[in-house]
């Protein structure tokens, strides 16, 4: 009865989870893109009110992931489970650096419009090169990749599974790419990571999501039907 019920429990959760996953990456998505219609020139930061919108969302989304993950973990296969427990751990160093990152800059983010101290810049900032871009980078071009490249094989039944693990692999490899343009000082280039964690990874959780409604859908029928 335990293990029935810790089933339950994560494919609700889980499948709650990642459609608030989806839900918080779409809107993350359509605030960056009113934030760079705003841009006079492509050469300036993102300004408020859409700086600050998309740091609160970053701060919630990344846990979110790592929670996520959490139910990735229970529905793998014993096959997998090692491929399933690396991905967890990779997903919440991902989260804690991000986290700390965002948070730090949100705060910081004003202190530094009234310095003109350049070694603040240098440190807080998201203009190449400074600390708290590199360990952005870090965090998603580097452990959310790896994450998603270890958990893709997981899903490996049906269409469904197949269309999730397609994703999850294209993702990977594009957020991937991206720490490619750190050693070539070339943020172009990191852009392409932008694609794979913030635009084709919410998909891979909205259709996670849909996998869990069905494993639980299933779950009823079967405790429904006589012995």
């Amino acid at each position: 009865m335990l293990i029935e019920n810790a089933n339950r429990n994560y494919t609700r959760l889980g499948k709650v989870s990642c459609w608030i996953t989806f839900t918080i990456g779409i809107a993350y998505l359509l605030i960056t893109l009113f934030g760079f219609l705003s841009l006079i020139s492509h050469d300036e930061p993102v300004g408020d009110p859409y700086f600050t919108l998309m740091e609160l969302l970053t701060i919630i989304i990344a846990p979110l992931m790592a929670f996520d993950m959490i139910a990735i973990h229970y529905h793998a296969s014993e096959k997998y489970k090692l491929h399933s427990l690396f991905a967890l751990f990779s997903m919440f160093i991902m989260a804690g650096i991000t986290t700390c990152v965002h948070f730090v800059v949100l705060i910081m983010s004003h202190q530094l419009e009234a310095t003109t101290m350049g070694s603040l810049t240098f440190f807080f900032s998201f203009k190449w090169p400074s600390v708290v871009y590199i360990l952005d980078i870090l965090a998603w071009d580097w452990f959310f990749a790896l994450s998603f490249l270890i958990a893709a094989p997981i899903f490996n039944h049906g269409r469904l599974e197949k269309t999730i693990r397609t994703l999850m692999f294209i993702s990977g490899i594009l957020s991937l790419i991206g720490i490619v343009g750190v050693p070539f000082g070339n943020m172009q280039i990191r852009n392409i990571g932008i694609i794979g964690y913030a635009l084709i990874a919410p998909f891979a959780f909205l259709l996670i999501g849909i996998k869990f409604k069905r494993i639980q859908m299933n779950s009823k029928i079967d405790t429904q039907q006589p012995t």
